[in-house]
């Protein structure tokens, strides 16, 4: 079989029956379309030729590639990007074996790069007052609206208090939300749904929002910008990053760094692992197992600055 036209099948497939996010989507198509030049390159052009040493020698030519970082300067592609490339070659082979159009999968018995995680950065949980109180005093000064500052107060409660990516924030319509029985349904990666539970304290600030809001239906999205569209990513990561340049000096100022947050607090205050993991939406335990390390090392932290012996 043609491999150019299995990768169009397979991608095909990504979106219609697997539904997959656009920005997945967009990824393993880029990646795939990069392994595409290189079968070219050395003219395969039939699946039946896709080995294990044909692609540990893409592999390597990824590992000497260079890529432009300014003007003048050029660096390695990073390890990160060579597994995620993988993980587009590895998910189109796993595909072309399934639907037996090869009789062996060759990407078995390649491992990913070995990759140092790094711990996430968060911030503390008073922030979220400090953010109140700063907000407050910009409605006063007139520096923003009223509604404003009660749909920026709810995309934070939301964020941080669901642990939501910024992805499955904007795709909330209003009837997603249960302000009785205090739960949220989300839909998340791979279209799978999952119930969360809402505070208190956010289900009082999307009330109040709600509120504020022009007439509107259920079926309506959650959250809207001043024109009456739903929220889209870029305006929540602008929200998001101009409020957190405010309030910390953490390096990466974007939304997910809310979730981490929620997610380490709640592993400092003793919740269950398990219990993080399906309000995180996570498939695999070990994902979610990060942020025990997270909580660890604050430990020591907080060990080294107040312990005698430390």
């Amino acid at each position: 079989m043609n491999i150019e036209k299995a990768s169009s099948e397979y991608i095909g497939e990504l979106k219609g029956i697997k539904r997959y996010s656009a920005n997945t989507i967009k990824a393993y198509s880029e990646d795939l379309s990069e392994f595409m030049e290189f079968c070219a390159k050395k003219s395969i052009t039939d699946v039946s030729f896709l080995t294990e040493r044909f692609l540990k020698s893409y592999l390597m030519e990824l590992s000497d590639k260079k890529i432009k970082t300014g003007p003048s300067s050029v660096k390695p592609i990073d390890k990160k990007s060579i597994s995620r490339k993988l993980a587009a070659i590895r998910g189109f082979c796993k595909y072309l074996f399934n639907h037996s159009t090869i009789d062996t999968n060759p990407v078995v018995s390649i491992r990913n790069p070995k990759i140092p995680r790094k711990l996430p950065e968060i911030i503390s949980s008073g922030t979220f007052e400090n953010l109140f109180r700063l907000l407050d005093k910009e409605v006063q000064a007139k520096v923003i609206s009223e509604n404003d500052d009660i749909l920026i107060k709810a995309v934070f409660e939301i964020l941080y208090g669901c642990a939501l990516r910024v992805s499955e924030l904007c795709s909330l319509n209003i009837n997603d939300v249960d302000l009785a029985e205090r739960v949220v349904r989300v839909k998340g990666k791979g279209s799978k749904t999952r119930i969360v539970p809402l505070g208190d304290k956010s289900a009082g600030i999307i009330k109040k929002y709600l509120i504020a809001r022009d007439k509107h239906i259920y079926s309506d999205p959650l959250f809207v910008t001043k024109s009456g569209e739903r929220v889209y990513q870029k305006f929540i990561y602008r929200t998001v990053h101009k409020y957190l340049s405010k309030l910390t000096d953490i390096k990466k100022k974007s939304p997910h760094i809310l979730r981490h947050s929620a997610a380490t607090h709640m592993l400092d205050a003793g919740a269950d692992l398990r219990a993080v993991k399906e309000i995180l939406g996570h498939e695999n335990l070990s994902t979610t197992q990060i942020y025990t390390h997270v909580s660890i090392e604050r430990l020591k932290s907080t060990y080294k600055k107040a312990h005698p012996k430390s």
